[in-house]
């Protein structure tokens, strides 16, 4: 599976349908796991890998934009592409408010639907390396002093060394003490870099 071009997974009530989008999505070199509903796909575990979810939307119990609406309160960011034989322009627009890549109507062109995957796991291989990043920012934070935390909000407004010193009340030879480890600590070569880091996590 680590060989993949990622990993689709398909949730449909339809066994024939699930067996033809597998052997289709697999001759493209992705990896698949398929699912006759909304709880058996929720129950399975899903391995760490860049991925999409192709989904009915007409099932039984739970309907694909009930689980939709679901993954949207996991931390499972998850491109969703829906396909339907009984689509309504309520539902298609509910589905892409609600940041489906594509609603496509069965039956769908194999090309067709095999671009739209391409183009939800890259867009979620993106998504996942641009989180993974946040995270050792985040790490690079929770390793600073308090005081360094003081100091780092007042860098990157662009205040000097000795207004820093000022604004915190001590000598500024200790600011640059502290300059010297937030730079050490965020890992950041330069302030503009430092200032980079910074807003990737919103920090103003």
């Amino acid at each position: 599976m680590t060989d993949a071009e990622g990993l689709v997974f398909v949730v449909d009530d339809d066994p024939s349908v699930r067996r033809s989008l597998t052997r289709l999505i697999k001759s493209a070199g992705f990896a698949v796991e398929s699912f006759a509903s909304a709880q058996e796909f929720l129950e399975h575990p899903r391995p760490d890998m860049p991925g999409c979810l192709v989904l009915d939307l007409q099932m039984p119990r739970a309907s694909g934009l009930e689980l939709q609406d679901w993954l949207a309160g996991t931390e499972l960011n998850l491109p969703i592409i829906f396909l339907t034989g009984y689509g309504t322009v309520s539902a298609s627009v509910r589905a892409m408010k609600a940041g489906a890549v594509d609603f496509l109507e069965k039956p769908v062109d194999d090309n067709t639907l095999l671009d739209v995957i391409h183009q939800a796991v890259e867009r979620n291989r993106r998504a996942r390396l641009e989180q993974a990043e946040l995270r050792k920012i985040e790490r690079r934070v929770r390793s600073l002093s308090p005081r360094e935390r003081q100091v780092l909000g007042l860098l990157i407004t662009g205040m000097l060394n000795k207004q820093i010193a000022a604004e915190l009340g001590i000598a500024e030879k200790t600011i640059k003490v502290h300059r010297a480890r937030v730079m050490e600590k965020m890992q950041a070569g330069s302030m503009p870099e430092l200032v980079r880091l910074a807003a990737a996590l919103g920090l103003r």
